[in-house]
Parts: C-alpha cells; structure tokens; sequence
C-alpha cells in the first residue's frame, strides 16, 4: 500500500515541476535552474515531494519484493498522463491509452503472480 501512495506523491511532484519551469524562463541557465529548485516555490515544493517520495519507497522496499514494486512504481506514468490531461490538456490518443493499459495490466499480471 506503501508503494502505491509512493506512485500519487510522485505524480504530484512531476505536476509540481511541470508547472514551475513556467516561471523560469524561456532559456535559463543551468545555475538560473539550479537557484530556481530554491526560489519557485513550486520547484521546491516538487523536489519536497519526490524526496518524500523516496522515503515511501524505502520504506515499502523494507518489506516488499523490488520484482514486484518496481512495476508497481510506474504506476506513477498512469497518475501523470491522467494529471497532464486534466491540468495541462494534453492529448491522448490510441498509442497513449494503449500504453497506460500496458502498464495498468501489467501491473495486475505481476500482483496476481505475487499472491500465488
């Protein structure tokens, strides 16, 4: 369960990103970046998020099988298409849905396998 709140705090931390770059500038340096991960409470608050993210995952890989939560983690590419449509409007179409499905089903083959 620990994995899977992991995947929702890591989407929320690309969001975060996605949406802090905005304020950065059409062509900022590597330093201008690097001072914007501190100033663009945005940035900051996404890079807060993937450490607490990193947190979560240690603590579900204390217990859990990495061959199992590994796949479980890219759930996190199924909450970020989901958040981009929603919040930034990007498009879908068949490739996308196809690979979410891919991930969502392979996602279930593997937890299935797990509880045998």
């Amino acid at each position: 369960m620990t994995v899977v709140f992991c995947t929702f705090v890591n989407a929320a931390a690309q969001v975060l990103l996605k949406k802090g770059t905005a304020l950065l500038g059409d062509h900022p340096s590597m330093v201008e970046t690097a001072i914007g991960m501190v100033t663009i409470p945005l940035l900051f608050e996404g890079y807060c998020l993937y450490a607490l993210s990193a947190v979560l995952l240690v603590m579900a890989l204390r217990k859990g099988e990495l061959s199992l939560l590994n796949p479980v983690f890219t759930l996190s590419y199924v909450w970020v298409t989901i958040l981009s449509v929603m919040i930034f409007h990007d498009s879908m179409n068949a490739f996308k849905i196809a690979g979410v499905a891919t991930i969502i089903g392979g996602v279930a083959v593997l937890g299935r396998a797990s509880r045998r």
